[in-house]
């Protein structure tokens, strides 16, 4: 995460403090930081909902946050990590957002990252009014305007919010919805095709869902049906066809960045004995239907879609590009001032490579091997660089480069 991402989210830690305390009718404390005591009971419910959401996920499509335990642990622990994962998966967009609708937003993390990312009409829609009033204190309290609409998709014919949007938003709301398995694909893509329609030329629709095996799995089975239906993939994929980390069951796809942790969020993740090093999630951004893949800048592109891989001499990572997901890997004997840049990648780095070997079930990289990052984890993949005069096609009436005059 950013050093400007950081600031921000450590602004809103004062502000996630003061309206939680209101919410709880107290005002006493330090504006800043938690008390023990305070620390402890928050911690308390940080465990619960993370045991209900991540194990045998009772709590998913629950309506926790009409619980005002669970919804102020949410506020101080989960609040601040989806705040850090949007702001991270924001960055991938190809254009800045100005109109937003943010789907299931509980207290408004995506939506308040979205405003933080330039949008400048943000939309919060949630089945849970607590969560709802919680997302409007928010904003009272940050000096933002904030709409804010009553949205419940488990009711037949839930009509999505008026308007259109430049980006809708689903922040861990998809895996939570029509139950699990094989039988929640087609309600979950018939949602974000109804949300697409919702979405302008040009625009995104980007969901965000928690790095579990099951919940990546579930994404990547609805982007599947969603490329089938025709839509394009901005973000993450480059590979076009039937997602491939599917093809095992022991392999699931997502995304991890290193963050500088609040101090808030480091205290109650010890008080809930959870590890939380990094922010980990899994995402998907997707175009209005008749808008074509994105253009990508020329090279062997692959994103880094694994953590360094050591084998003993060697460095290996699983990469994912637009000719599929393979192994690559390079023995430290070969490394050059051209190459060396591939044994220091993130996951969600996007390089490019020159002079490969197939070798075993990947390729192997050696000291002919050129290695460029061409978007780091974070960033959207540049399009190809406008042609120059030279390879411009001419004007008509205007002779072309040799042609005879």
């Amino acid at each position: 995460m950013s050093n400007a991402y950081s600031k921000d989210l450590e602004r809103w830690m004062p502000r996630l403090i003061a309206v939680w305390r209101a919410s709880r009718g107290r005002g006493d404390g330090p504006e800043t930081r938690l008390t023990p005591q305070e620390v402890k009971e928050v911690g308390a419910g940080v465990r619960q909902l993370s045991l209900g959401l991540t194990r045998e996920r009772q709590l998913a499509g629950a309506r926790y946050m009409d619980d005002p335990r669970l919804l102020g642990a949410y506020l101080l622990f989960y609040w601040p990590v989806s705040y850090a994962q949007a702001r991270q998966v924001l960055g991938e967009l190809p254009n800045r957002p100005r109109q937003v609708l943010d789907l299931g937003s509980g207290p408004g993390p995506v939506a308040f990252a979205a405003m933080d990312a330039g949008a400048s009409e943000v939309t919060a829609a949630d089945r849970s009014k607590a969560a709802l009033n919680l997302a409007r204190a928010l904003a009272t309290e940050a000096g933002e305007a904030l709409a804010t609409r009553e949205w419940d998709p488990t009711k037949k014919a839930a009509a999505l919010p008026e308007g259109q949007f430049d980006l809708i938003t689903m922040g861990h709301v998809l895996n939570e919805l029509y139950g699990t398995g094989e039988g929640a694909t087609a309600p979950r893509a018939a949602l974000l095709e109804a949300a697409l329609a919702k979405v302008k030329r040009g625009g995104s629709l980007l969901v965000m869902e928690p790095a579990l095996r099951e919940t990546s799995r579930g994404l990547l089975h609805v982007r599947d049906a969603m490329v089938e239906r025709g839509y394009a993939v901005r973000a993450p994929c480059m590979y076009r066809g039937a997602c491939p980390a599917l093809l095992k069951e022991t392999d699931w796809c997502h995304a991890e960045r290193p963050w500088p942790m609040p101090r808030v969020v480091e205290e109650l993740a010890r008080a809930a004995s959870l590890h939380k090093e990094a922010l980990k999630m899994s995402y998907l951004v997707l175009a209005p239907k008749g808008e074509g893949w994105p253009e990508l800048t020329p090279g062997r592109l692959f994103r880094i879609v694994s953590e360094p891989l050591e084998g003993k001499g060697r460095r290996r990572y699983i990469g994912c590009g637009p000719e599929g997901r393979v192994g690559l890997a390079m023995q430290e004997k070969h490394r050059t001032e051209r190459n060396e840049r591939f044994l220091k990648l993130n996951r969600g780095d996007v390089i490019s490579v020159t002079e490969t070997e197939p070798k075993g079930d990947g390729l192997a990289l050696d000291d002919r091997t050129e290695v460029r990052v061409v978007a780091p984890a974070g960033k959207g993949v540049p399009p190809p660089p406008p042609p120059s005069k030279e390879d411009a096609p001419s004007s008509p009436g205007t002779p072309g480069p040799g042609a005879p005059s």
